[in-house]
């Protein structure tokens, strides 16, 4: 008997010591593996938001924003009709809308992860139980029917903040691409008033030259008369013939790109080429918008691409948070209840409820690298979308002073002009009545009436810049645009 208890108590004295030896193993290795766990040390971004006061913008308010129609603003009804068409049926605005659409859903998927959620299922199962494996008889090598009907339920303890920040990334995606739309319709308005002046330009330069082909016309008259009379020669006969077809294939020339101007319009307000027909406008119609004096103070919240370029730093910052919180454990409170039996007959009967609850706690210990890589990628997309946000600050603001300068010296070039086709009018008309008396040669009036074309062209395009300048100040200004929200 002793020598059996001597034998217990040996045997009980290698299982301890082979247990405490797996426990100081297991722990080891745990502690090992705590020790060279995945972490996020490290890595972080670089890049920094420019400070608006150093690149140009204000610090007070120099212009209030222009209303979302900005265009009602030029006072010219049938452009408003026109660009109203275009933003009413886009294609290209629709596809924004669409991507708007998109990202609201996702956000509306990250929303959803922060929440509870509740699964029913119910599977049922025809299988034959080995009759060599874990099933005891009678129920080994059998044939039965199994069934589960159960509820389940999760709820993700968002202790560390990555659903949170996730929800985050989806609201700047979804903001962006709201401001993406707005960006889009701006562009797109612009487009439509830019060709709409383009068209006005055309049409008065074509009156230059067909009232230039009149002139002409005349004073081959009166070089005809003049030669008959002997006055003249043949040379002069044939130059102020020569000047005829020379003027008519410039207008036909003229002809040709105000049927491509009145096609790219239709096609921008998304009418048949037809529609535009009989479009004709008139650089007087269009009323100039009062230039502001700087660059405004709130052209950071009015220009849509820049507030769609602060939103994606915003989406980017989310994504890095969500990427670090991978990091840390994962912990979700998991319960279930329902009905399971071998044999669908005997589900529903009593002793086949089951139920449970319990925590599940997941923790990244080793995993390559994966998601210290993950972090640098995001992290990269965050520097690249604060330096996309930095440049798109940097570009409007010499924008909005560039289209300021401009509009300001066109208004100078304009007043300039007009002293200098007075004084080529007056030059022409004097070479016409010398000429008609015989004390100028046709080569004179032919530079005077050269000199009086040129201006009246320089005279109308200068007159259609300013207005393409306008609507230039109005995109590099954002139009209407109004930020939803305030960024922090």
């Amino acid at each position: 008997m002793s020598r059996c208890n001597a034998d217990s108590a040996s045997r009980a004295k290698a299982v301890a010591r082979t247990v405490t030896t797996i426990v100081i193993a297991l722990t080891s290795t745990i502690v090992i593996a705590l020790a060279g766990c995945a972490n996020p040390s490290g890595i972080v971004s670089n890049a920094r938001l420019v400070d608006p006061a150093k690149v140009g913008v204000p610090a007070s308010a120099a212009a209030a924003p222009l209303a979302p129609d900005w265009w009602q603003g030029f006072a010219d009804t049938t452009l408003t009709s026109l660009i109203d068409q275009a933003v009413a049926g886009s294609p290209s605005l629709r596809v924004a809308q669409a991507r708007v659409a998109r990202a609201s859903a996702n956000a509306s998927s990250a929303r959803a992860a922060e929440g509870p959620q509740l699964n029913g299922s119910f599977d049922a199962t025809r299988q034959r139980f080995s009759a060599t494996s874990i099933y005891p008889p009678p129920l080994g090598g059998t044939i039965r029917e199994t069934a589960t009907l159960q509820l389940t339920g999760s709820w993700e303890l968002d202790l560390f903040g990555r659903n949170r920040a996730a929800l985050d990334a989806a609201i700047g995606t979804q903001r962006a691409a709201e401001a993406d739309a707005a960006a889009a319709r701006v562009v797109l308005a612009v487009g439509v008033a830019r060709n709409y002046v383009q068209l006005a330009r055309l049409l008065e330069q074509r009156e230059v030259l067909q009232r230039s082909l009149t002139q002409r016309d005349q004073v081959l008259g009166l070089i005809r008369q003049r030669v008959s009379a002997g006055l003249d020669t043949t040379a002069e006969l044939r130059q102020g013939e020569g000047a005829l077809p020379e003027t008519r294939q410039q207008i036909e020339s003229v002809d040709e790109q105000i049927a491509l101007t009145r096609h790219a319009i239709a096609a921008l307000a998304a009418l048949p080429p037809e529609a535009a027909d009989a479009l004709a406008p008139h650089l007087s119609a269009v009323h100039a918008v009062p230039v502001p004096a700087l660059v405004p103070a709130d052209l950071l919240g009015r220009r849509a691409d820049i507030v769609a370029a602060r939103w994606r730093v915003e989406a980017a910052t989310g994504d890095v948070a969500s990427a670090r919180a991978q990091f840390y454990p994962n912990i979700n409170l998991i319960a279930f209840a329902g009905l399971s039996s071998i044999g669908l007959d005997r589900l529903v009967q009593a002793g086949s409820e089951q139920y449970g609850v319990g925590p599940a706690i997941r923790l990244p210990i080793f995993d390559s690298g994966r998601l210290r890589a993950n972090l640098r990628g995001k992290t990269a997309d965050l520097d690249a979308a604060i330096d996309t946000y930095n440049g798109s600050v940097i570009d409007a603001v010499h924008d909005v002073a560039d289209q300021i300068s401009s509009s300001r010296s066109l208004d100078r070039q304009q007043r300039e002009q007009t002293e200098a086709i007075a004084s080529a009018e007056a030059a022409y008309d004097v070479a016409t009545q010398r000429y008609r008396a015989g004390l100028a040669t046709y080569l004179t009036v032919l530079t005077a009436e050269t000199n009086v074309l040129a201006q009246r062209r320089i005279g109308v395009d200068i007159r259609a810049r300013a207005l393409d300048t306008q609507m230039l100040l109005v995109r590099a200004l954002g139009g209407g645009y109004a930020a939803p929200a305030a960024l922090s």
